[in-house]
């Protein structure tokens, strides 16, 4: 079953802002590795699903590669501007996952 996490995507590291380069670096350098699992438990495959399209990726292996079988997709648990993010690792990039606002 797609679950919906309790983080959503917030940037990645192409449309960063400049001024705010420093705390993207920090983010990177204390960063942990995670496993693909621990990242859906908290980023939900349902916030992943539509950045894991626009890559080319296909949602079931028989259909070609997926964002599963990628062993070149590294997942990572960080803290930025002291709040905890996920973030996974695609070709040099980082894409960006912060908690949700509660409204």
């Amino acid at each position: 079953m797609a679950t919906q996490g309790e983080y959503q995507f917030y940037n990645d590291c192409v449309n960063w802002p400049k001024r705010d380069v420093a705390a993207l670096t920090d983010m990177i350098d204390s960063s942990i590795d995670i496993t693909r699992k621990t990242f859906l438990k908290h980023v939900g495959y349902l916030n992943v699903a539509p950045i894991e399209a626009q890559l080319g990726y296909v949602s079931h292996w028989k259909q070609g590669l997926t964002m599963a079988g990628d062993w070149h997709i590294s997942y990572h648990r960080s803290k930025l501007r002291g709040k905890r993010v996920y973030f996974f690792k695609w070709s040099a990039i980082e894409f960006v996952f912060t908690r949700k606002v509660k409204k």
